[in-house]
């Protein structure tokens, strides 16, 4: 399953949100060094339940805009578990 995460980095809290756009996930890590795409992996990992292993970034490792492939869920698993508000 792709998704599509639009990350805002140095952030006051780790968080995953739905906007306008899609889902947007706010991270307390710097955008250096990977520290932000490793929180971003942290964060699903543990909304999701699944293990950080079962999720990888497929594309925009320098950008905001991140393409991310989760494994063992499907869309309707992922609109289940980050519900929209």
């Amino acid at each position: 399953m792709l998704i599509s995460i639009r990350v805002v980095p140095r952030s006051g809290k780790n968080v995953l949100e739905w906007d306008g756009e899609g889902l947007k996930a706010r991270l307390t890590a710097p955008p250096v060094d990977g520290a932000a795409n490793q929180a971003l992996i942290a964060l699903l990992a543990s909304q999701l339940a699944i293990p950080k292993r079962a999720i990888t970034i497929v594309r925009g490792t320098t950008s905001r805009q991140k393409v991310v492939a989760i494994e063992q869920l499907t869309q309707a698993d992922i609109e289940l578990k980050l519900p929209k508000k």
